[in-house]
This record gives C-alpha cells, structure tokens and sequence, in this order.
C-alpha cells in the first residue's frame, strides 16, 4: 500500500523578505546637513519621489531617525554606506527590534 503525504499547508515564504533575513538602514539626525541636502539625497540614492523623501527628512529632523530602506543584510549594507559616502550618519538593524 503506497505511503500518502498530507499537503504542504505552511504559507509560502519569499526568501527576500523573510523576517529572518529583514534588516532596515536608519538615517540619523545630525547637525551638520541642510534638510534641502537630506531630502535630495533620499530622492536622488533610492529614487523616492520628492513627497516621500521631505516625509522622510521631516522624520529624521522631528524625531531624531528614519528608516529609510529595508530588506535582505547585503542590501542595507550597501545603502548604509551609500548615506555615508553622502555624509550621512546612518545604522542598519534588524528589522523587527
């Protein structure tokens, strides 16, 4: 008598947004930068459009940090230090602390 198996019920996973592997880049507020400059980094780095990137600068301005970015390590790695080569202080972490 053939074995049977009982269905796959586990919801599918998409690898690049799994939470095991979310991780987001947060922009610091600082001193040193015109908001002018913050938004247009926001516009300019990841494409947002000029609403979301003064929503964003707003943000970090009022409450000290954004997160700007999230998805796979790698990923926010490159951003992290993309905000910095535009001379941004900024972190990354995982996404759910």
């Amino acid at each position: 008598m053939p074995a049977t198996t009982a269905p796959d019920t586990r919801p599918q996973v998409d690898e690049a947004t799994s939470t095991a592997d979310a991780w987001v880049t947060i922009v610091w507020n600082d001193p040193v930068n015109l908001m002018s400059y913050v938004t247009y980094v926001f516009q300019t780095h990841f494409g947002y459009p000029r609403e979301k990137a003064d929503r964003l600068m707003r943000q970090v301005h009022e409450e000290g940090r954004a997160v700007v970015s999230s998805g796979n390590r790698e990923a926010m790695e490159v951003d992290v230090q993309a905000m910095h080569s535009y001379g941004l202080w900024a972190t990354m972490q995982r996404g759910g602390q």
